[in-house]
């Protein structure tokens, strides 16, 4: 039998809150954290409006030399990070370095820090580009410069699936204590591509929202309306940690992490399968490893980019696992508050299942006001539901047909 996993930890960047329960109050009461960009100037732009982080302040987390050091990615994983230790209460100094290791997802990376140093090449020349450049564009900067703070030497490496990523990495992290190789492991995502470059290629390629009007009602899962995804930022960390070890050292934990299933589209770099057949089958894998029957889940945190195709194909692959029981789900897509944070969003939707089982209260999918006849399950328009939730399941998937499950349940 393998060793169970459970979560004794989590923290949370976000553009609604930087605090879990507060993030988590406001989720539940239809709150939006969705604004017109502040983070830099916008306008001469056709989408204006996103989740940025304009007043971001990590001085109580990171020295100011320190910050000059890292990309904002990684300062977000720092800081959900450090929080998402301290409410675990585990104190690396007493751990075994070699058995806690460190595994984060990230989209893209340290997209500022590309764009800060190209315009340091084309207008002062190459002696002008900073040293530090790639050690902070790398994807593994973030998980490399939480290990460093912490002394963890164990399993470190960052995974990079796109929209995918946070829970491809926590996965993966399930996977490594499972067998033995970890006894804790810090995992989740984190995201910080916007910038003007990221906010370009995303309004370019036609993926965003338009609605410059309504910032707070452009994000609309499921919503015959809908019209694009919204662009946002952030990280959310979890604690991962064999069930014993944690039991030993009297954590307080939050869920155990029941199963996890992973599959590729293998289609359109950027469309998915119109019937959500990668989909379901990630769906179908984790409901296996958590050796849990699909009429025992009682909610999913879907995917729910609020795009034209992708809505409607997660829909599709809800149905086609769960057969009958579809329609006693209740389903949500809390990236209708928090927008799109790419790569991190995985990890944040987790800590959000997380607390809506532990609270009994299903989040709403806000600005869900008119359904698409073809998106015809219950995803709790407007209003926080609520509900005994025992076992629940958030979805993940990306761009290059990256599809991620994780089943997560009470600890029993």
């Amino acid at each position: 039998m393998s060793r169970r996993v459970v979560v004794t930890g989590m923290g949370i960047v976000t553009s609604l809150s930087c605090s879990v329960d507060e993030c988590w109050r406001k989720v539940a009461a239809g709150e939006s954290g969705i604004h017109e960009i502040k983070l830099f100037d916008v306008s001469d732009f056709d989408v204006r409006f996103g989740g940025d982080i304009y007043d971001w302040d990590p001085a109580s987390y990171i020295d100011a030399k320190e910050l000059k050091r890292i990309d904002r990615f990684t300062q977000f994983a720092l800081v959900a990070g450090t929080d998402a230790v301290d409410d675990s209460g585990i104190d690396f100094n007493k751990e075994d370095s070699f058995l806690c290791g460190v595994v984060l997802g990230s989209g893209i990376g340290g997209l500022s820090t590309i764009e800060q140093q190209l315009t340091r090449l084309i207008t002062k020349g190459p002696d002008k580009v900073s040293p530090l450049t790639i050690p902070k564009l790398m994807l593994n900067a973030a998980g490399s410069n939480i290990s460093i703070k912490y002394g963890i030497r164990g399993t470190n490496y960052t995974v990079a699936t796109a929209c995918a990523s946070a829970t491809n990495a926590m996965g993966d992290s399930l996977n490594l204590i499972r067998s033995g190789d970890a006894d804790c492991l810090i995992t989740g995502g984190t995201e910080a591509a916007m910038t003007r470059m990221g906010l370009s290629a995303f309004q370019n390629m036609r993926a965003l929202s338009s609605r410059n009007d309504d910032p707070r009602g452009a994000s609309r899962p499921f919503d015959v309306d809908r019209d694009g995804f919204v662009f946002s930022e952030g990280a959310g960390i979890v604690i991962f940690e064999e069930y014993e070890h944690a039991k030993k050292r009297g954590a307080k934990i939050y869920a155990e992490i029941l199963g996890y299933g992973t599959s590729g589209d293998a289609g359109h770099i950027t469309q998915p399968d119109e019937n959500g057949t990668g989909a379901a089958r990630a769906m179908e894998l984790a409901l296996r490893d958590a050796k849990l029957n699909a009429d025992q889940i009682d909610y999913i945190n879907a995917h729910g980019t609020s795009t034209p195709l992708g809505d409607v194909a997660e829909t599709n692959a809800v149905k086609s696992v769960f057969g009958n029981h579809a329609r006693k789900l209740s389903i949500s897509s809390t990236k209708s508050q928090l927008g799109h944070t790419l790569g991190a969003s995985g990890g944040l939707e987790l800590i959000i299942s997380i607390c809506a089982m532990n609270q009994g209260l299903v989040p709403p999918t806000i600005n869900l006001h008119n359904p698409d006849p073809q998106c015809d399950l219950n995803y709790t328009p407007n209003t926080a539901q609520e509900r005994e939730l025992n076992f629940c399941m958030s979805n993940s998937f990306g761009f290059g047909g990256h599809n991620a499950s994780i089943v997560v349940g009470k600890l029993r």
